[in-house]
Parts: structure tokens; sequence; C-alpha cells
């Protein structure tokens, strides 16, 4: 190591990674104040800007107990080619002047993918959160991330036991790679508290179990303007049994407004256009406790997200995911996720009327280690590592 402390570098690039870079920053801190000798640790922050609005992005570091990063590298929004290599480009020079021991990468965005390849290229080690997740699907660009980021790995930190046979199967070297639980869940635990305090639900006058909470983002959902289109008016189906609360992602408001629709609900829908769905809400993106505590309160949820699967699965709430595969399978093994086809509109209402029509579960179930302690099992094989690598 470089110096008396092993210095951790952690790159977050967008929304969801702020949840999982959260609490291993806080296990960090908990490690060294507990003097956990022979080893103790420094950090610091990368945000790439990939995601970026200041007052959300400010709101989630400040709910989170995230520090104001070290580093902003505002990349911006951009096409896959232009993040990555805008990254690239603005990332080697933090790591030539911080010259950590360690970066750390989350997820499956493009700065995830990026920073590992930065740091690879200087021979600087890399760790992995949330390594071995596959769809199967080469056409979803996030699962193009998770292959090649987990190639240039030397660490990877998984969240289910499929993760780790993915790996195998891809030729990673077993001694690599730990199995320690699920991030995302960390901060679940941590802040459900505090967000089933909140004033969400009051504010947009709904009752706890009376909505379905609906999130949709993915290219394949909502960059086909006939596939938005269909999945819109599935929605406003939808509303005639149960109100929906629908936080828009900006790049699925930009695909709202391009169809053209100027209702009230400044949403669009072919067949469905005309008179507006009063029942269907829609909010600019929410803080993280607010959505947390929406999601709770929910009935059902309609999602493409791969984080609100676990959330979902942890909550108890019935997930309808509105693509034909996912990357996270203990969600429909041991929780309440389903797929369904996001293309077929008969499919998705009948799956809704399936859940209405059947008792809510009394409770989440939690699958192997999503316990709210996968942060500490990652800084102590952090520690372990460093403690037997070369000085």
């Amino acid at each position: 190591m470089s110096d008396d402390r092993v210095h951790i570098l952690l790159v977050c690039g967008a929304r969801p990674n702020f949840m999982k870079v959260a609490p291993v920053m806080a296990a960090v801190e908990a490690w060294n104040a507990r003097g956990r000798a022979p080893v103790r640790f420094s950090q610091t922050l990368v945000h790439t800007g990939q995601h970026y609005d200041a007052g959300l992005s400010d709101v989630f570091f400040r709910q989170l107990g995230l520090p104001q990063p070290d580093y902003h590298l505002d990349v911006g929004s951009g096409s896959h080619a232009a993040q990555t290599a805008h990254v690239l480009e603005r990332l080697e020079p933090v790591l030539l002047q911080a010259r950590p021991d360690l970066v750390i990468v989350v997820g499956d965005v493009n700065s995830t993918l990026a920073a590992a390849l930065s740091a690879s290229k200087l021979g600087i080690p890399v760790a992995h959160v949330e390594a071995g997740l596959r769809s199967g699907d080469r056409t979803m660009p996030e699962e193009l991330n998770r292959l090649l980021t987990d190639q240039l790995a030397d660490l990877l930190f998984t969240t289910e036991p499929a993760a780790n046979v993915n790996l195998a199967r891809e030729g990673i070297d077993a001694a690599k790679v730990r199995f320690v639980g699920n991030t995302m869940i960390d901060t679940l635990e941590r802040l459900l508290p505090q967000a089933r305090g909140g004033e969400a639900l009051k504010r947009l006058c709904l009752t706890a179990r009376t909505y379905g909470l609906v999130t949709l983002h993915r290219p394949s959902n909502v960059d086909d303007a006939g596939q938005l289109e269909a999945l819109v008016g599935a929605l406003r189906s939808i509303c005639a049994h149960l109100p929906l609360v629908w936080p828009v992602h900006p790049r699925t408001r930009a695909r709202l407004e391009e169809l053209h629709e100027a209702d009230g609900e400044q949403a669009g829908g072919g067949e469905a256009a005309g008179p507006p769905a009063p029942r269907l809400l829609l909010s600019e993106p929410l803080g993280y406790l607010d959505f947390l505590q929406l999601m709770d309160g929910a009935r059902l949820v309609l999602t493409d997200s791969g984080g609100v699967q676990e959330e979902a699965t942890v909550l108890g709430v019935p997930c309808l995911t509105l693509r034909t595969s996912t990357e996270r399978p203990v969600t429909v093994a041991e929780g309440t996720n389903r797929l369904v086809d996001p293309s077929e509109s008969a499919a998705i209402l009948g799956a809704v009327d399936a859940v209405l029509a059947a008792p809510m579960p009394a409770a989440g179930h939690r699958p192997e280690l999503w316990d709210g302690h996968a942060a500490e099992r990652i800084v102590a094989v952090i520690a372990g590592w460093a403690a037997s690598s070369p000085a």
C-alpha cells in the first residue's frame, strides 16, 4: 500500500449508485473508528456527473449522509460512447493525482465501466460492488457494462448466489469473488424508519395501499414511440381500477413530450389520448426518502428498474417488472417480483388484475445476506485483501 492508510477511491455516476456507495463509505468510517488494526483507510469520492440534477443530487447526498464529492467530473448526458469517453478522459488525471490503492465501482452504468477501465489501464486494482448480475440480454447497455467491468475487476462483490454462478461460468477466478449481500438494502434498512415518518403521502393526498407506483426509464420501453405510447395506454387503463403515481425520469419525460400529448398529464398515448386520466399522477423525480415512502405504501409497483425490484422484494410490495428478463432472478424466485412483457398490454392488465385480486403479502422477504450489513462485509474483505497485498 502507498502509506500507512489504504486509500480507497469510490466512483458514482448516477442516482442508483449513491444508495450503493453511501453504506460502503459509512462502513469504512466505522472501521476506522473502531481502530481495527492493522489496516486503516482513507477515502475519496468521485461523482462523474453522468446523471446530474443540482437540486435532486443535493437532496440524495444529504438524505444518504454522503459527503460532498472530492471531485466532480461534470460529464453530463450524451451518447453511451460520449459518456464513457468523457469519464475516461476526466478520471485519469484524478487517479494520477489521488494515487488510490483501490478503486471501487458500483452497479452497471457507463461510469462504472469507464472508471474500471481507466483504473485498470493505470495498474490500479478495481473492486466491483454488485458484480455478476446478468440478464442475458446484450441489447441492454447495462449488460455490456456488467460483463466488461467484471472482467477487469480484482475484487468482485456479489449480491445473490446466481451472480457467483455467472462469474464462474465466465471464467472469473473464484478467489476474487465474495458473496456479501446487497448494499442497496443496507441503505433501505437504515432509512426506512425515517421514510415512513415522511410527508410524501400526505403531500400527494394518498393513503397507503390505495395506489400503484410507476417507474420507467429503460431505452427499450421509452425510446420507441410506439412502445411508450402503448405503455401509457396500459397505465391509463389500470387507472380505472387503481390510481397510479409516476415520478417521471428526465429521459422518459423528454420522450413523453415528443409524443405531443398536451393534456393535463403532460403524457402521451395513441388510442388513450383524449380526456385526461386524473388518477394518473405525474411528478418530478423524487428524493430517496419520498420515493421510499411511496414504494413502501404502494399496493403494487410497475417498473423497469433493477433496484426497485430488489427494494420491493424486501418491502413485500408486489412488483410487476415491465421487461422480459431480469439480472436479479432472486427477486422472482424468492420475492414479490414478476416479469411481464411490456409489449403485451393485455398481459400487463391481467397481471395487475391478479395482484389486486390477491391479498397483500403479510411481509417482505429478505434473500440471503440482505440483512443491512453487506457494506461491513465488503470493508472486512478489502481489509484482508490489503493486509495480504505487497507493500
